[in-house]
């Protein structure tokens, strides 16, 4: 139960003959909740004519079926989820985003966040560009329509904007003809696809995603790659294919749902993998292992098969509440993690708790679960983490924006242990988060655990460009 926004989810589907479309997406998208609950969005491609309708809400509340049945049939369609923050929350912001240019329509949806948007935008602004949103969606927007101008396909306009944006990045874009999926150069979030045996591709951020619509998975974009989809079959672009591969570890942590695999590696896996190694390093003596609904309880199972501790069910979740760390205030999520969490009293009282969450970013929301298992009876809470501390902001979509309120920036272990109210606390090692996936130790992304960046740290970002007050905005003061 993190106190961290996650990632967006983004859905492609490119079928050889019109079918409803939007129904495939609706479904793959539901699938996709768990990435994002501020908004979502679907654009349904007719034969060259757009169709789109996005919202902020959850996917069953934005598309109702009549709203559905009036996006109607088409042979393409893409769709997003969306998390929202204080500063880039709200219906504006929701994805996909239709364009119409010069050489036609396109609609895009991105899951990532560019490290030198700021840059591109005021860039872009300065040439006459007028913006609607405040996300970076319309700067890749805009970017690639420059490039689609002066380019023979859509696809020559994606790569050839690639060499412009920069960051994270996992787009799928729709020409009136044409379905594209694009994944920047180092991988940084997931990105795969998948056949059904209609004929239709699926692209999806998940694999989860390809399972809900009845498609076989056929393999992972690969970082760097454009691929586009046709009614002649696939074409892949491998030009910026080749840098580090660096994909964020938290989606094995936590981001993506248990049953996606992610490289060839099931995220459960993952996950107990991560529970096995906090055994090892903290063999304690305790009576149960209770894992914190939802990502908490893959890694409480492998803590528990590798001690030989009995695993308990601690928690029930309510499950008609979204994620806590959706809402924009803390008051708001704390009201949200009392009526998310009841615990099973019969587990608990009288035991000695091991109780293993997925992460802690404040400690606010770990104090009040310590809090609810000591009313609940319990005689001792050993609080372990399957992520190691975090240290550092990250700047490819995980929205710690500052080291200011990560508590481990502040406190020691023991500490922190004392202000969230528990027996003991341990963190996962920063050595094993890098075999999660139970291969060499390469190819992740740490970074808001060891700053170890693989891009260059951007020097300004525009998120809270257009949430200043004018009394407050240096810019403004003295010039009404």
């Amino acid at each position: 139960m993190s106190e961290i926004h996650e990632e967006c989810g983004v859905f492609g589907v490119f079928a050889p003959e019109v079918q409803e479309v939007a129904a495939t997406t609706y479904y793959g998208l539901f699938a996709l909740q768990h990435r994002g609950q501020e908004s979502a969005g679907i654009v349904v491609n007719d034969d060259g004519i757009f169709r789109t309708h996005r919202d902020a809400g959850l996917v069953n509340d934005v598309f109702t079926a009549d709203r559905l049945q009036k996006l109607g049939t088409g042979n393409m369609a893409i769709g997003h989820v969306r998390y929202g923050t204080k500063k880039t929350g709200g219906r504006e912001n929701a994805q996909p985003l239709v364009v119409n240019h010069l050489k036609g329509n396109m609609a895009l949806a991105q899951n990532g966040c560019l490290i030198n948007g700021y840059e591109l935008r005021s860039e872009l602004e300065n040439e006459g560009c007028i913006f609607h949103t405040t996300s970076d969606i319309e700067v890749i927007a805009y970017t690639i329509t420059k490039e689609r101008v002066k380019s023979r396909s859509i696809e020559q306009a994606v790569v050839g904007a690639m060499h412009r944006i920069k960051g994270s990045y996992s787009l799928v874009v729709m020409s009136p003809s044409k379905l594209i999926a694009a994944r920047d150069p180092h991988g940084l979030h997931p990105l795969c696809y998948g056949i059904r045996e209609d004929g239709a591709y699926i692209v999806a951020s998940e694999s989860c995603a390809l399972n809900a619509v009845g498609a076989q998975k056929i393999r992972e974009i690969e970082p760097g790659e454009v691929l586009m989809f046709t009614k002649d079959g696939l074409v892949s672009d491998r030009t910026h294919c080749g840098q580090e591969k660096r994909m964020c570890v938290f989606e094995y942590i936590y981001t993506a749902r248990p049953d996606s695999i992610i490289d060839n590696c099931c995220v459960h896996d993952a996950r107990r993998r991560a529970g096995a190694f906090l055994a090892e390093k903290y063999p304690i003596d305790a009576d149960i292992v209770v894992g914190v609904p939802d990502s908490g309880l893959d890694a409480a199972l492998g803590y528990s098969q590798k001690s030989g501790i009995p695993y308990g069910i601690g928690f029930i979740k309510n499950k008609y509440i979204g994620r806590t760390f959706i809402a924009p205030g803390q008051s708001v999520r704390e009201d949200k993690v009392r009526i998310k969490l009841s615990v099973v009293e019969s587990v608990i009282r009288g035991k000695r708790v091991i109780l293993v969450d997925d992460s802690i970013v404040r400690g606010t929301t770990s104090a009040r679960i310590v809090k609810l298992l000591r009313h609940a009876g319990a005689k001792e809470v050993h609080m372990l983490s399957s992520a190691p501390a975090f240290l550092n902001p990250c700047y490819y979509g995980t929205d710690i924006d500052s080291r200011d309120n990560l508590i481990a920036c502040h406190h020691s272990v023991e500490e922190i242990a004392k202000i969230i109210g528990a027996d003991s606390l341990g963190y996962l090692d920063l050595q094993h988060v890098k075999y999660l996936d139970g291969g060499d130790g390469t190819g992740f992304c740490c970074a808001c655990f060891d700053g170890d960046y693989p891009t260059e740290i951007p020097a300004r970002t525009q998120a809270s460009r257009f949430e200043q007050k004018i009394s407050t905005n240096p810019k403004f003061q003295n010039k009404n």
